[in-house]
């Protein structure tokens, strides 16, 4: 039997902040919330320092990290991205691929399925998102235009039937098939999202009855308010924002939205709704300069300067390299919420979108023992997962 105590720590729960709380695990799961320090024998013992202890960031939308991406094809790519992000504080994630041919994806679901039981040193693999490749082609940002194309019944309904590590797909709405699609995803339980889209809000309202529930990057690669002649019409911007049906992403990296869109996402929807997201390529947490968003050998060419990704041209963003801890921060300096509703976003709301939030996502008790802990910067200095210290770096002060 295995116990440890964290105390002495702001805890962060859904209900508020535990400004000298202390978390008591046992075999993996939370067992007590207690807003003192309290006995706990023959427990290890963590002093956060007056640090907080919140929930671990949960990332639904990742593409890589460390110098490697879901799309190598190696099970050293999965492992190397999940031991990178965990240092940041994330605790689980969806890895997501992008527009490729229909034998790269599934070699990435395949991948998946023998690697996530073997990870323990790692942010835990929650399932696969297939972005693409079914996408408008002149909102398609980074995404490699070789490879997109219209929903084809065979070939997503062969992969959704015999991969059951597909968890979410990313999709057009408005391209021919895309609503069928969307119903055979919700059948088998798939998250139907939403994503480089030229889509106006009567598309989407056909969509969300189709299933489709979630907006991939609020903002990013999807319409706007549009003119045809003399009328406007609404994009998937506004119907994401408007309708209480959709949830939506955020890439919180401080560039790729500016405080005022953060400020109107959270205003409108909420922390209920909202997931933060790295969309994080390989370059994060590695030096500025050359590197290859996709596969390593047949990717995109990009270049990664001003803490971002950038297509050569510089016409497009090619995807974040944000962390974590970077998305809490962003969100409560730049968004100029409360450190509570950043974190909220960054773990409880993805726990509820993809499905586990019974057990993952916040700090309570029965819940698995996830958790980090972090100064008022959102430098992280512990990563726990399921009770086990997966990174530590020593507190000061």
């Amino acid at each position: 039997m295995h116990r440890l105590k964290i105390y002495n720590g702001k805890v962060i729960t859904p209900s508020g902040l535990l400004p000298a709380g202390a978390v008591l695990i046992e075999n993996g799961f939370i067992i007590g919330v207690e807003k003192t320090d309290v006995e706990f024998s023959d427990a290890e013992l963590i002093d956060a320092r007056g640090q907080y202890i919140s929930p671990g960031f949960i990332d639904i939308h990742i593409h890589g990290g460390g110098g490697f991406d879901f799309m190598d094809e190696t099970e050293e790519a999965f492992i190397g991205i999940a031991e990178t992000h965990v240092q940041y504080g994330t605790t689980a994630m969806v890895p997501t691929t992008l527009s490729a041919t229909k034998e790269a994806i599934i070699t990435a679901l395949e991948i998946f399925d023998r690697v996530r039981d073997r990870n323990p040193t790692g942010s835990q693999l929650l399932g696969v998102h297939i972005e693409g490749p079914y996408f408008a082609m002149n909102q398609r940002g980074a995404q490699d235009p070789r490879y997109i194309r219209d929903p084809d019944p065979a070939e997503y309904q062969e992969i959704i039937d015999h991969y059951k590590g597909l968890v979410r797909w990313s999709v057009a709405p408005e391209l021919s098939g895309a609503l069928e699609m969307g119903k055979a995803l919700r059948a088998k339980g798939i998250i139907a999202a939403m994503a480089h889209t030229d889509a106006i809000y009567e598309d989407v309202v056909k969509a969300v009855e189709a299933g489709y529930t979630l907006s991939t990057h609020l903002y990013s690669a999807m319409s706007g308010v549009t003119r045809r002649n003399a009328f406007r019409y609404a994009g998937v911007i506004e119907a994401s924002l408007l309708m209480d049906e959709i949830d939506v992403e955020l890439i919180g990296d401080g560039i790729h939205l500016p405080a005022p869109l953060l400020q109107l996402a959270f205003k409108v929807k909420g922390r209920e709704k909202i997931a933060l997201i790295t969309d994080a390529m390989r370059g994060a947490a590695m030096p500025e300069g050359e590197s290859m968003l996709g596969n390593l050998h047949t990717g995109l060419k990009v270049i990664i300067e001003g803490g971002v990704a950038k297509l050569p041209d510089r016409t497009s963003f090619a995807g974040s390299v944000a962390t974590a801890d970077r998305l809490v921060r962003t969100m409560h300096e730049m968004g100029a919420v409360s450190m509570e509703d950043a974190v909220y976003m960054a773990a409880t709301t993805p726990a509820r979108i993809m499905g586990v939030g019974d057990v993952k996502g916040s700090i309570e008790k029965g819940k698995d023992a996830d958790i980090v802990i972090f100064d008022g910067e959102v430098n992280v200095f512990n990563t726990i997962i399921k009770g086990e210290v997966i990174y530590e770096k020593s507190i000061q002060g």
